[in-house]
């Protein structure tokens, strides 16, 4: 994610950022650095001219030149800029009570992943307690409206279709109709795409737009177009009206251009950003924390918000107490695995570590032993990973067998769980050591 232009970035901010005098030519030098990285990033041109100006202006003054670390604040100009490009701070939905319904209009061309998106927004108001109906009115792309029903079906959100229909408004209107007298109180209309914005798609849009008269009317832009889908939703807003975007396939942008040039060109905001193609797989958009990954200082915000989202505080709790008492076992340690992944890839959560951000080749990573050791732990019975001790020569044979891996990478795996016993209760001995010394007011060392 934003891995170019993270790198572009990091480079400029170590070359500038420890320097303890700064002249004008080294803030020319270091914003030209900037503009090229930008235009790489394939950022709007006007953007690019505006954001370099500004800096520019605003780094050459006193505050920069003569401040007591001149490259800090050089950066925090940049920083700060950079996050008003993106929009100022995080904008939620502006959705009514539950007493009744709200709609969420979804637009975009065919490809975007419009379909995909509006499942994933529907997880996560689900998540929230909304009770969602989802529309399906794209009747032109083939299986569009199966694919949607599948999706509604694996999140268990209900989906509203009509088999043979041609007509999306007079769709529409009955599952609104529908949401209303079952007491829904979120509508998500998924709306037909076109490969290219035509007058025949745009005028079916307003009709289905003043059909539901929406609360929200999202577009759905793919990432990796960069500024052509500034340029898109600045057309689709022009012809129909768009409260914000979501930009699909985010986790696959690699430069940023979309997000960093659609808040100026359109003048409306990121809202969500696409990071995967699972349910959960919709993240809000925060430009100051876009900003920090961008300039290499990372999300650790972000980071921990996936940790909590993952672990539950009532289990972590359970789990210490486990290791305390020396019960963790193998099914726990499966769990355990189980979890990181669903915390996402491992370059995208070192790239929300300080420093981090563009710096780690995905090639660099090796995630094939939580691989191997996911197989040989599901290859075990039950029984056997809640009690490693019986496991034996033979059982060990047909563990590797049935895992395809070989004896020696089980027997690694057991006598790596029997170290990480070993040092996750020292660790939570420590732990309550430390906290009983603070409780009584006593520190190490103190008498």
């Amino acid at each position: 994610m934003l891995e170019k232009i993270s790198q572009k970035f990091g480079d400029i901010v170590r070359t500038i950022g420890g320097k303890s005098q700064i002249t004008e030519k080294n803030v020319e030098e270091a914003v030209e650095q900037i503009k090229l990285a930008l235009l790489e990033a394939d950022v709007n041109l006007r953007v690019v001219r505006r954001f370099v100006n500004a800096t520019l202006e605003e780094a050459k003054g006193e505050k920069v030149l003569r401040a007591v670390q001149p490259g800090q604040q050089f950066i925090k100009i940049v920083h700060d800029r950079m996050v008003a490009l993106l929009g100022e701070g995080r904008q939620d939905l502006v959705l009514k009570g539950p007493d009744t319904t709200s709609v969420i209009l979804l637009l975009g061309l065919q490809g975007s992943g419009k379909t995909t998106t509006a499942s994933k927004l529907a997880y996560q108001l689900k998540g929230k307690g909304r009770k969602v109906l989802i529309a399906a009115c794209d009747l032109v792309r083939p299986a569009a409206v199966e694919q949607l029903s599948v999706l509604g079906a694996q999140i268990g959100v209900e989906v509203y279709r009509e088999e043979g229909a041609t007509d999306p408004v007079k769709v529409a209107k009955a599952a609104l109709a529908k949401a209303r007298h079952e007491l829904f109180d979120t509508l998500i209309v998924d709306t037909t795409g076109r490969l290219q914005i035509d007058a025949a798609m745009m005028d079916e849009l307003v009709q289905v737009r003043d059909a539901v008269k929406p609360d929200e009317s999202l577009l759905v832009a793919d990432a990796m177009t960069g500024q052509a889908a500034a340029d898109i939703a600045k057309t689709f807003d022009e012809k129909v009206g768009i409260t914000g975007v979501i930009l699909s396939k985010f986790d696959s942008d690699a430069r940023g251009g979309a997000a960093l040039s659609l808040r100026s060109v359109t003048g409306k905001p990121v809202k969500f950003v696409g990071v995967s193609e699972k349910p959960e797989g919709l993240e809000p958009f925060y430009p100051d924390r876009v900003a920090g990954r961008i300039l290499g200082m990372g999300d650790v915000v972000g980071l921990v918000e996936k940790a909590q989202a993952v672990f539950d505080q009532d289990e972590a709790e359970a789990l210490e107490a486990k290791m305390m008492d020396e019960t963790f076992t193998l099914e726990d340690y499966l769990d355990q695995l189980k979890r990181m992944k669903k915390m996402g890839s491992m370059k995208g959560m070192l790239d929300m570590i300080p420093g981090l951000a563009g710096q780690v080749d995905e090639s660099q990573i090796d995630t094939s032993g939580m691989k191997y050791e996911e197989a040989i732990l599901l290859s075990m019975t039950r029984k056997e990973r809640t009690n490693h001790l019986i496991i034996g020569p033979s059982r060990r044979t047909r563990i590797a067998k049935g895992s395809g891996t070989s004896v020696a990478e089980v027997n690694r795996l057991l006598k790596k769980f029997e170290k990480s016993k070993l040092m996750m209760k020292k660790m939570a001995k420590n732990k309550g050591a430390m906290a009983k010394m603070m409780q009584g007011g006593q520190m190490p060392g103190s008498r």
